[in-house]
């Protein structure tokens, strides 16, 4: 839901060669690193019940020839916005691709312990946001991972407590929640306020706005308790919301050229890539295939998801929170990497990150390939390909 008005875009279209606690003393003191590694999606990177991964515990194999490796290991979250590969796990479609190489799978809740597990060759691939991507990349110095391909754009809107703001200029004074430090939504909030003029204290919050980082999981409390008056938040937190008496006030797809923007990736270790393309080029047919089977079977596979997510949490999203935070997420093959470049520039702005080098972070020949082979257009690397 759009507010009635739409604010001025406060971000900016990139050019082609173009982001949990911290003390406010330490501010100053931050870098890449420091502050990406805690930039996970509603999960506390110091926190071991948030951080902890669910390793699946079955393999499962398909007929047909087996490839260059016989297990691939796949990483991702129990999260709509990682719905490619929620539907894609629960159809099958990627097991096809792979014929007899076995998938297993790995669920996490954070960011950065997905990245340690990529690291650690726990994981081969995985499903991520752009975040703990950038800062994967960078504490690296380019060696961990590429990105390989795009899963999903949107799925993020300002909620707030309609008796508290009626309108965007109703802000000042206000809590509004995000799930982390420096995660892609506090970046994206943290911008949007600096657009407007207010004065922000980037590492605390505090200043003409509240920044209140709160857990994803915890936030529809907070929200009954009156400890925020809203959220910047992606789904299905937003809807969930709303059903508790939240108005949609803003949908960041509103702000961006397009109204696209990045909020899930497909990664691979470098290691990996080098080793197995083969595998790898499966994984991105069965994305492909995923994508297109979510156009075509939208409510399919909005009940795919919605199971996998039940076996993954045991609890299925009921229908309230799911229909509208699925209709509010775009999955497609692009990875938007002018977007990325984008997020990453923010938080700079925003004074939470030092710029990054991101130079050689996609490699998107093995996608370009397999669109190629499906009739459809290349997508672009904004010049931060593969070197």
């Amino acid at each position: 839901m759009a507010p009635s008005q739409a604010p001025s875009p406060t971000f900016t279209r990139p050019n082609a060669g173009r982001i949990r606690r911290t003390a406010a003393a330490a501010v100053a003191g931050l870098t890449a690193v420091a502050l990406l590694s805690a930039c996970g999606y509603g999960s506390k990177a110091d926190d071991k019940a948030d951080t902890a991964a669910t390793v699946g515990d079955s393999a499962s194999g398909g007929s047909g020839a087996k490839l260059s490796a016989d297990t691939v290991k796949i990483g991702y979250f129990a999260n709509l916005t990682h719905g490619t590969a929620l539907v894609g796990l629960q159809e099958g479609l990627f097991q096809k691709e792979l014929g007899a190489t076995q998938i297993k799978t790995q669920v996490f809740n954070a960011g950065p312990s997905e990245i340690e597990a990529l690291n650690a060759g726990s994981i081969d691939i995985g499903w991520i946001g752009p975040s703990p991507a950038i800062n994967g990349y960078t504490k690296s110095d380019g060696k961990s991972l590429k990105i390989i391909g795009g899963s999903a754009s949107g799925g993020v809107k300002l909620v707030v407590n309609p008796a508290k703001i009626s309108s965007l200029d109703d802000l000042k004074g206000k809590k509004i929640a995000t799930p982390q430090l420096g995660n892609t939504q506090d970046v994206a909030l943290l911008n949007y306020l600096a657009g407007k003029g207010y004065k922000e204290d980037a590492a605390s919050g505090a200043g003409d706005v509240s920044v209140v980082r709160t857990d994803n999981k915890v936030t529809p409390d907070a929200y009954k308790s009156g400890s925020i008056d809203g959220a910047w938040v992606p789904e299905p937190t937003a809807s969930k919301l709303v059903t508790l008496g939240a108005k949609a006030l803003l949908d960041e797809k509103d702000l961006w050229p397009d109204k696209k923007f990045v909020i899930t990736n497909i990664i691979v270790s470098q290691k990996f890539l080098k080793e197995h393309p083969d595998v790898v080029e499966a994984v991105l047919r069965g994305s492909v295939k995923t994508n297109a089977f979510i156009a075509a079977s939208p409510y399919k596979a909005k009940a795919d998801a919605n199971e996998a997510i039940k076996k993954e949490t045991g609890t299925a999203l009921e229908p309230a929170v799911l229909d509208p935070a699925w209709a509010g997420i775009d999955f497609l093959d692009d990875p938007l990497a002018n977007t990325l470049q984008a997020e990453a520039d923010h938080a700079v702005t925003a004074g939470l990150l030092k710029k990054p080098n991101l130079n050689g972070i996609y490699d998107l020949t093995l996608l370009n390939k397999v669109l190629a082979a499906q009739g459809q257009a290349p997508v672009a690397d904004a010049g931060l390909g593969a070197k």
